[in-house]
């Protein structure tokens, strides 16, 4: 049964990753239809990270709280009624709402991904579990674009959203049916079962390198999805045909490594290898050398570039497959999803700042150089921060609550 809700998880977050990029594909039409101007289309396309990063604690303290199954159900059915809403919105402000719903709902996803498999699913396999859940983050780009851009091309933009949005939502069905209510299946025991407040988990040293090392991992990942199409094609010089081509190989490259870094880390730990040790060397390996082989991308010439691009992607995937399996052993079940809540606030400001500080450094200097740069030294501070900030990936012996027990446990 356990699989089968950890199979629906990954399907939700390949869902999540198709809707939050879905208004860029759309753009070129949609902005023309709707006479927006480029400051519009902007402020629409950066919109989603306002709610999204914002209510992430929120949605963290709600997956603690209540029950995880309709927390999730709500947050699922609330983006994807966003993502149908679009297609029948009529202006900017109508779009501006359904986009900042739609980073509300998403909110959920991670959070209640991390409760689940921190509850139900055994050290020796969250690296894989996770690695699942991770993949979506480069399939869900790489199907929304190819098979999005062929349904716009097609019928147009309104049918697009209406048709993801209202087909999304039977997921639902199979999440309500398989998902066991709270106290249904018997949780992992760990050390870190007890429930912690927000204060006591912002005291951890840990948290504070979680967070440092998503913000580097989140910067790599936002750089090629809103300016690695730019400079293949402004820089490097590559048509649209061959731009698209190589992005999406890409994010395949992604998705693949990522489900076998997660399969391998879990076999290292199974034949008897710390989990700080792999965990450690997945995460800290991986976006470190994510940065590396972007900056000798743009220092190679064009046919190496492409390989150091791929090979970086995949470095992204490797790094990504043991994140949130570090995360939801240090937290443990009753608080895996505060503690994910704040990680996924402070790693998604990468997602604020970085696309920003990239577009002002290459328009300043008019090359991509300097950009690759500063995320080379982000990518290699966030290999620290997981090596070195980061405590032994082991539960959190959390001080037992002086409260009442919660009455909905």
């Amino acid at each position: 049964m356990i699989n089968r809700v950890v199979a629906l998880l990954a399907i939700s977050i390949l869902i999540n990753y198709i809707d939050r990029g879905n208004l860029a594909i759309a753009a070129p039409l949609l902005k023309g239809e709707l006479g927006l101007s480029d400051w519009q289309l902007g402020k629409l396309l950066g919109s989603f990270f306002v709610t999204y990063s914002l209510f992430l604690p929120l949605s963290g303290w709600m997956v603690d709280l209540f029950d995880v199954k309709w927390v999730m159900a709500a947050g699922f059915f609330l983006w994807s009624a966003a993502t149908a809403v679009t297609g029948i919105s009529h202006g900017f402000a109508a779009l501006l709402a359904a986009r900042l719903l739609l980073g509300l709902g998403e909110t959920v996803a991670y959070p209640s991904s991390s409760k689940v498999l921190a509850q139900y699913v055994p050290e020796v396999h969250r690296g894989f579990a996770n690695a699942l859940i991770v993949s979506g983050v480069g399939l869900g780009p790489a199907l929304g674009a190819y098979f999005g851009g062929m349904l716009v091309a097609g019928y147009g933009w309104r049918p697009f959203f209406l048709v993801l949005g209202f087909v999304s939502m039977l997921w639902l069905i199979p999440w309500l049916k398989w998902m066991p209510r709270r106290g249904s299946v018997t949780a992992i025991s760990t050390v870190g079962d007890s429930s912690a407040e927000f204060a006591e988990i912002m005291m951890q040293r840990s948290l504070w390198g979680t967070c440092g090392g998503l913000f580097g991992v989140n910067y790599v990942l936002y750089f090629e999805i809103t300016w690695l199409p730019s400079y293949l094609t402004r820089e490097r010089h590559f048509s649209l045909e061959t731009m698209a081509k190589i992005v999406g190989l890409g994010y395949l490259c992604y998705a693949v490594a990522s489900i076998l870094s997660g399969w391998i880390s879990d076999r290292w730990i199974a034949s008897g290898a710390a989990p700080t040790l792999v965990r450690k060397t997945f995460t800290g390996v991986g976006v470190g050398g994510a940065g590396i082989l972007l900056l000798g991308c743009v220092l190679a010439g064009p046919t190496a570039s492409v390989i150091l691009l791929l090979m970086a992607c995949a470095c992204g995937g490797i790094s990504g497959s043991n994140v949130w399996a570090i995360t939801q052993t240090l937290a443990g079940p009753k608080t895996a999803g505060r503690w994910t809540g704040l990680q996924n606030f402070f790693g998604n400001l990468a997602g604020v700042i970085g696309p920003a500080l990239t577009g002002f450094v290459v328009g300043r200097t008019g090359r991509f150089f300097l950009a690759f740069a500063i995320m080379a030294v982000v990518s290699l501070l966030a290999a620290l921060s997981w090596i070195c900030v980061v405590g032994p990936v082991k539960p959190i012996a959390w001080r037992q609550p002086t409260t009442a027990p919660d009455p909905l446990s």
